[in-house]
């Protein structure tokens, strides 16, 4: 067992979100799930938490109801080797009623924030060049979904 684990608060809809994570993820899977007991009125049979695992990584999901929501002050980061994978997250994770936002950053239907970032960007951002680390970063500054060719040419000058 992972001595770390996020837990979601989910509202009420754990089921489904777990089910569409593992979904979107290629190697993802289902650990587990509890369901509420006689001990809470009303919610006997109902699931409150999942465990899931998300390329290697394990997650909980609660069914703790409307009371907290996601907002972007947490969000995970996907690394994508390619505009393919960077394509592939974004579609899966926009659909159906996602939202896209600035700078490779997202939410999903269910209100999580994601970072779909290429591996190419930090390590544009990062170089020893300055001017080359401000043309994709203005670049970059640009974009919603990042565009891989758009930043080799603007590290290209």
């Amino acid at each position: 067992m992972p001595k770390i684990v996020p837990c979601l608060w989910m509202d009420d809809r754990i089921e489904e979100a777990v089910r569409f994570y593992v979904s979107v993820f290629g190697d993802a899977r289902i650990i587990n799930e509890e369901k509420y007991d006689d001990a809470v009125p009303g919610q006997k049979g109902k699931v409150m938490t999942m465990s899931f695992e998300l390329e290697g990584q394990e997650f909980m999901a609660l069914n703790g109801g409307p009371i907290f929501k996601f907002n972007e002050a947490v969000s995970f980061v996907v690394n994508c080797k390619t505009q393919a994978e960077v394509d592939y997250f974004w579609e899966k994770l926009t659909a159906d009623g996602g939202t896209e936002s600035q700078c490779a950053w997202l939410k999903d239907k269910y209100g999580l924030s994601w970072q779909i970032v290429p591996e190419a960007l930090p390590r544009y951002l990062g170089d020893a060049d300055p001017a080359k680390a401000n043309r994709v970063m203005q670049a970059m500054l640009q974009m919603k979904k990042i565009d891989i060719a758009a930043l080799e040419r603007a590290y290209a000058g």
